[in-house]
């Protein structure tokens, strides 16, 4: 997120800036309203699974009395401590599995390959890695694109009948087909559609300070900020395009007005093309009630 000499940064993986010392930030989303649940500053060394147990407890006191139907989390969170304790929560989830030699060997050996359609196949398997109780569920996918997500099973290399797939594999405790299983975590790539969205308009790889706590105080107010934006896109706009703040800026936000003020006459004039005047009544209708716009 943030790179140079900054209290609380560390050398990790940087894939934008390689070599350089950045924030960990943690992030946990809320899919159908959009909205940031939970975030944790970190420094840049820090493991995808650190802290996590204690980041979970931390996102369901938010949450308060909400139900968390599914959730869905990447390769660092493929952790037997945070799955037994969603397991133990009744939570369902959808966490994607590390390519590990033996979780391999476990797909080479005992997959049986589905055609979803030329180029794309799905399995599963029971899968039960050293240090679990029990084994769990774990779906696969290969595609054979060369721009397909997901690893070559680098151990079995030499295999022709491996040669050009690409693997991706997913832990689960629902009691889905495969294919939906697949079909339900790929709806987590709206997640990364958020992190771009936070980068582009709110700032969030552009701030640093020489203060941890007040680079996280800057992250405090750039989520914050993207949630407001975020209601006011379903609460206002109520729009199935979701508008880039640029967007909006122009759209909505940079209006010109003047506040016309009197004995129990105040009135906010809004300076609205002719064109777009029932549009914006129907927007402010959404959010308070007509406005009086002016001439």
């Amino acid at each position: 997120m943030t790179n140079g000499t900054q209290e609380g940064v560390g050398r990790g993986y940087n894939p934008g800036r390689h070599g350089r010392a950045s924030h960990h930030p943690l992030l946990a989303f809320i899919a159908e309203a959009r909205l940031v649940a939970n975030f944790w500053l970190r420094p840049g060394d820090t493991h995808s699974a650190n802290n996590i147990l204690q980041f979970l407890e931390s996102t369901l006191a938010h949450l308060a009395d909400k139900t968390v139907g599914l959730l869905r989390a990447d390769s660092g969170f493929f952790d037997n401590a945070f799955m037994s304790a969603l397991e133990s929560k009744g939570i369902n989830y959808i966490v994607a599995a590390r390519l590990t030699t033996p979780l391999q060997r476990a797909i080479h050996q005992a997959a049986n390959w589905w055609a979803l359609k030329p180029g794309i196949e799905i399995a599963e398997i029971m899968y039960q890695a050293q240090g679990w109780t029990a084994a769990r569920r774990i779906v696969v996918i290969r595609q054979s694109t060369q721009d397909a997500p997901g690893k070559a099973l680098k151990l079995f290399a030499d295999d022709p009948a491996v040669q050009g797939w690409r693997y991706g594999a997913y832990t689960t405790t629902l009691d889905l087909p495969a294919v939906e299983v697949w079909r339900l975590y790929r709806g987590r790539a709206d997640a990364e559609n958020r992190i771009k969205e936070l980068k582009a308009d709110f700032g969030l790889d552009a701030f640093n300070m020489g203060d941890f706590w007040a680079t996280e105080a800057a992250l405090a107010v750039a989520m914050l900020a993207y949630n407001l934006m975020s209601l006011f896109r379903q609460s206002v706009m109520r729009s199935r395009v979701q508008h880039t703040l640029s967007t909006l800026h122009g759209l909505v936000l940079a209006i010109g007005a003047r506040w016309h003020g009197g004995l129990g006459s105040d009135r906010l004039l809004l300076s609205v093309p002719r064109r777009k005047r029932a549009w914006f009544a129907g927007l402010w209708a959404n959010a308070t009630g007509p406005p009086v716009l002016a001439a």
